[in-house]
């Protein structure tokens, strides 16, 4: 019977169970991250972890992913301002 090793941490009440896992990244990629855990004051370990749960779970919903697709596609139907004041004037004077 072969034994596995596995980290647990236990947070008001709730077990995370983490198992060792192996990933052949691109040697640049590996940089990138080990750079931004390093600037973020994280283990890479900790870093990398934290990145994929962000986009697992913070997935953003239909309206966010509208407003997303009409900014990259360089259409805007609203006023852009040049300045603060003109801005600030039509918020102002709106019927």
């Amino acid at each position: 019977m072969q034994s596995k090793t596995f980290n647990c941490i236990t947070l008001m009440a709730t077990t995370i169970i983490r198992k060792p896992a192996s990933f052949r990244l691109r040697a640049d990629l590996l940089e990138k991250l080990r750079s931004n855990a390093v600037r973020e004051n994280r283990t890479l370990n900790n870093y990398v972890e934290s990145v994929l749960l962000d986009y697992i779970y913070n997935e953003p919903n239909e309206t966010t992913m509208a407003a997303i697709r009409e900014a990259m596609s360089g259409r805007n139907p609203n006023k852009v301002y040049d300045n603060v004041d003109d801005m600030f004037n039509d918020i102002l004077n709106e019927e």
